[in-house]
């Protein structure tokens, strides 16, 4: 995102919240002796890092105020936070499906039921949000994600993994097209019978190709995290692969595009246009449609710059903070126990997310804007993040916002 639901509610709302290790609803239905189906733990820290990430773009200064470190950590969070909370929807989306093995039948008819509840509800949420705080919001967007990766649940990892590669390659190039193809009268027309762009500035065609987070060019993540979640995460094997995998994917994709596209390649574009909520993505496909275009941007890498590269670097970082976050949680005890605080904040991503937003709005917060010079605001919203996470889970197992969540698809238990 240039920001980010907020992205198993993600951007990223989530199915299951406890923050206390202990086997959860992502085991349910798996058979003992196999694969390790005990809550993941480190990918709720990845969770809390893309909530942290956002918060970073939101609230925190733009990446041309700092300098050193702050410029590392401003640049890896525009467009990264989000693309992960999009790579932890699909994983979650997996997680009511059934992880392991895709459940059939009855359940299944009832999982899809809860997923399609589920995005219809992101969808409503996102559309009121956009009403207040702009395009930035990305819950809405997930709605469409989670609508459109209904047909896939089923399918293996291989596969899974295999459409989204192809999609990378694919999507970027007709992204383009479309884009400069399409006028702004014919933008207008349809426009004019959308009820959801009546409603705010977010609607169906931005929702599907010129938004912050189109699903044209955002689904290659949503479906490399179903192809993770259908992982052992927990299998030392299986994080030596997926490192490798990862680190040649960002080794690869950023590398050939800087040969390609010269030293410019990799240069964020989060801040080239400004929007509400204090950030902006000015990109192919990504929230501006300019009338002159070059071939040239499908050789870029910079983050929401949409492209191939883009994409299949986003998804090595989102695939190293995942397997890092996971590793560290499997095998430095004390360190699990030091971030269990931060952790708590990762079962709860939707409330912390669409939090920070009332909470600017109630604060009178400044956002991330050329004026927005100070870090001390974004510290104290992660110090509250993390403190009302904890105490929340001391007293209940899911968040405010998932606890209503989970409450809003219970209809599906009545399908047949």
């Amino acid at each position: 995102m240039t920001q980010i639901q907020p992205p198993q509610e993600t951007p990223a709302p989530q199915e299951n919240s406890p923050p206390r290790p202990r086997t959860s609803p992502e085991s349910a239905g798996q058979a003992p002796g196999g694969p390790s189906t005990g809550r993941l733990v480190g990918v709720d820290l990845a969770r809390a890092l893309a909530v942290f990430g956002m918060y970073v773009v939101h609230i925190g200064p733009p990446l041309s105020a700092t300098n050193g470190v702050a410029s590392w950590i401003r640049y890896i969070s525009d467009g990264h936070s989000s693309v992960l909370f999009a790579t932890l929807a699909g994983f979650s989306l997996m997680l009511i499906a059934g992880r392991f093995e895709p459940k059939t039948g009855l359940a299944g008819r009832q999982a899809k039921a809860r997923i399609a509840i589920r995005a219809v509800i992101l969808l409503a949420l996102g559309t009121v949000m956009a009403m207040e705080y702009g395009g930035v919001i990305i819950l809405g967007f997930y709605g469409v994600y989670f609508l459109l990766a209904l047909p896939l649940v089923r399918l293996s990892a291989g596969t899974l993994a295999m459409i989204a590669a192809g999609l990378a390659l694919v999507t970027p190039q007709l992204a383009f097209v479309l884009t400069t193809r399409l006028s702004d009268s014919v933008q207008q027309s349809i426009n004019a019978y959308d009820p959801l762009r009546h409603l705010s500035e977010v609607g169906v065609l931005d929702l599907l190709l010129t938004g912050f987070y189109p699903a044209l060019t955002w689904m290659p993540f949503v479906i490399a995290g179903m192809a993770l979640a259908r992982m052992d995460l927990s299998a030392a094997a299986v994080q030596r692969r997926l490192a490798a995998l990862g680190a040649g994917l960002v080794v690869g994709a950023y590398g050939l595009s800087l040969l390609l596209a010269g030293k410019d390649a990799l240069r964020s574009t989060a801040e080239d246009m400004s929007s509400s909520g204090g950030s902006g993505a000015a990109s192919m496909g990504s929230g501006s449609m300019e009338p002159q275009r070059s071939f040239s941007e499908l050789m870029a890498a910079g983050p929401h710059s949409g492209t191939t590269f883009d994409i299949i670097g986003s998804v090595g970082v989102a695939i190293l903070v995942i397997v890092g976050a996971t590793v560290l949680m499997d095998r430095l005890p004390r360190l699990r126990r030091l971030a269990k605080p931060v952790i708590a904040v990762g079962t709860m991503s939707l409330t912390a997310y669409v939090g920070h937003f009332v909470a600017q709005s109630v604060l009178s917060t400044p956002a991330g804007t050329g004026t927005q010079q100070s870090w001390v605001p974004l510290l104290m919203y992660v110090l509250g993040a993390i403190v009302f996470a904890t105490v929340w889970s001391r007293f209940f197992r899911r968040g405010p916002l998932e606890h209503l969540l989970n409450t809003a698809t219970s209809p599906a238990k009545h399908v047949r």
